[in-house]
């Protein structure tokens, strides 16, 4: 098992990412609450990792904190649930926004996320409900999100934006409609990520 890598950041094209570890780049996929924490393309990264291994190929993913990796592990164990759903899970909501959706019992959050129908989101919170008992729900950290880059090229960074969206399962008239409602010049793409998924969620 891979349980961390730590390099630098050489590629991002969300929400996959790849790692340079002298001179052998990792590809690893993350979720968008990770990627909006991430530092500029070139510079150092640590990632805490888990290893999916599947008959064609092995995946990675990534996370920025081992609470994060956690709720990832605690997502992929329940019924009906993959890592593509998990990672839509944690793109639209934070590990705390989750455990007090569970909480309190609330589907109406849930639905919102491509993938996660009603009896899907009631389903998940049933059996989310004793595993996040121990679970406390800490302040969010917005000062850990990255400023958005000024001299990224708008029709690029929309483009990513768009094609991140629908990689974690929404349609493209959607996803084009989220980032054009939200899109400004100077904008990066985890910006617009991050905003279409406010307003989608």
């Amino acid at each position: 098992m891979i349980g961390r890598l730590r390099g630098n950041l050489a590629e991002k094209q969300p929400p996959h990412i790849i790692i340079d570890i002298n001179g052998l780049g990792y590809e690893v996929e993350v979720p968008m609450t990770t990627l909006y924490r991430l530092p500029s393309v070139g510079e150092p990264v640590t990632l805490h990792t888990h290893l999916v291994v599947r008959e064609d190929a092995h995946l990675l993913y990534g996370f920025a904190e081992k609470r994060e990796r956690e709720l990832f592990r605690e997502l992929i164990r329940l019924n009906g649930v993959g890592p593509k759903l998990a990672l839509a899970l944690m793109s639209g909501l934070e590990v705390d926004e989750l455990v007090r959706c569970v909480q309190a019992q609330d589907t109406s959050v849930l639905v919102k996320i491509p993938g996660v129908g009603k009896k899907t989101a009631e389903r998940l919170l049933v059996e989310l409900k004793d595993r996040f008992k121990a679970w406390e729900t800490v302040p969010v950290m917005s000062g850990l999100v990255m400023e958005a880059r000024a001299g990224a090229p708008a029709t690029s960074a929309e483009s990513d934006a768009v094609s991140a969206l629908i990689s974690l399962g929404y349609k493209p008239q959607e996803a084009s409609r989220a980032v054009s409602a939200v899109k400004e010049d100077g904008l990066s793409s985890e910006d617009m990520i991050r905003r279409a998924l406010k307003g989608m969620v």
